[in-house]
């Protein structure tokens, strides 16, 4: 892949050179809608400054590059102190990028780590289409995917099954009793909160039950604390409460436990509740809650032994998609 200028840039976008040089480095002087074109110029055409693609391939920057969805989440911040551990091992620094699960906030990360000529790139997507992670490996730059299985053979991937995961969720609701389960997700673009869905169905499916009449899906665009109590309160205002839910992440859980106590709803005596993570705070909740877990630590750890493995062996690396399962945590919440 061969170097592209700010002037061929500039040209795509029908700018000047300055106005480019611009949007880089003083992106405030240019108008949005300028701004914007440029932006979608620099994606199309994969530009990268400070270096073409040739010293990026030939680069050894002691640094990689971590892009996750959420760092307030500790899910996130758990696996960030795996993958920091291991590169400090190894000699390296990590860049820390953080999408908050903005598509193009985490194309202008990716385009910081190339500008910095990391070593390798960790993501966890923000979104379905991978072919901006094509383009880093076309420069050279080695890339793993996190908490997102690879569907191709030619990658690598640190995942949890998340399938299993919410099925282990929804069979547990299912023989507490549950009649109507409501599910509190983030976007289904995001894998793993489609994956739990999925899991989530086949586990009604299993039981016999129709997962159109037994499962209501409850869609925020946040996954934090907040999105959960707004659900609750969401859902309390509907009238009819379900007999159980399940979050797709333990700070959805949290929020939601919050709303539901403050409004006087019983927990787990009038609805059973359950997240996912197993993050440290839920066990010293008001109610302590049932959770999925998963290795965090572990996660971050396995995928940077992967990723520089793949960096200082790029001939003989053998790709690794790297399942594994999550575990059912009973506590209060979901007795």
């Amino acid at each position: 892949m061969g170097s592209v200028s700010i002037k061929e840039v500039a040209t795509r976008a029908g700018v000047s050179p300055g106005t480019v040089s611009n949007v880089l480095n003083r992106p405030e002087k240019v108008a949005e809608s300028t701004r914007a074109r440029v932006e979608e110029a620099i994606r199309d055409l994969g530009f990268v400054r400070h270096g073409s693609a040739s010293s990026l391939r030939a680069g050894h920057s002691r640094t990689v590059g971590l892009s996750v969805i959420d760092i307030g989440n500790p899910f996130f911040t758990d696996v960030a102190a795996g993958v920091e551990e291991v590169a400090s091992e190894r000699g390296y620094a990590v860049i820390l990028g953080n999408s908050s699960g903005d598509l193009l906030k985490e194309e202008r990360n990716l385009l910081v780590f190339a500008e910095q000529r990391v070593r390798g790139v960790l993501i966890t997507p923000a979104g379905a289409n991978l072919a901006k992670l094509d383009q880093l490996r076309e420069r050279g730059i080695s890339v793993v995917l996190v908490d997102h299985p690879a569907e191709r053979a030619d990658q690598c991937s640190v995942a949890v099954n998340d399938i299993t995961g919410g099925s282990l969720a929804v069979s547990h609701l299912l023989s507490g009793g549950a009649e109507r389960i409501a599910y509190v997700t983030g976007p289904l673009t995001v894998r793993p909160c489609a994956d739990r869905l999925i899991g989530a169905k086949r586990a009604l499916a299993a039981a016999g039950r129709d997962p159109g009449e037994t499962l209501e899906e409850i869609s925020v665009s946040v996954m934090n604390a907040r999105s959960g109590q707004q659900a609750a309160e969401k859902m309390i205002a509907g009238g009819r409460l379900p007999d159980a839910v399940f979050c797709a992440n333990d700070l959805l859980a949290l929020g939601m436990l919050r709303g539901l106590l403050q409004a006087g709803v019983r927990v787990p005596r009038d609805i059973s509740l359950i997240g996912y993570d197993d993050i440290d705070f839920v066990s010293a909740s008001a109610v302590s809650l049932s959770s999925i877990r998963q290795p965090t630590h572990r996660l971050g750890r396995v995928a940077t032994e992967l990723l520089l493995d793949e960096c200082d062996n790029p001939g003989s690396h053998a790709h690794q998609q790297i399942m594994f399962q999550p575990e059912l945590i009973i506590r209060e919440s979901a007795p």
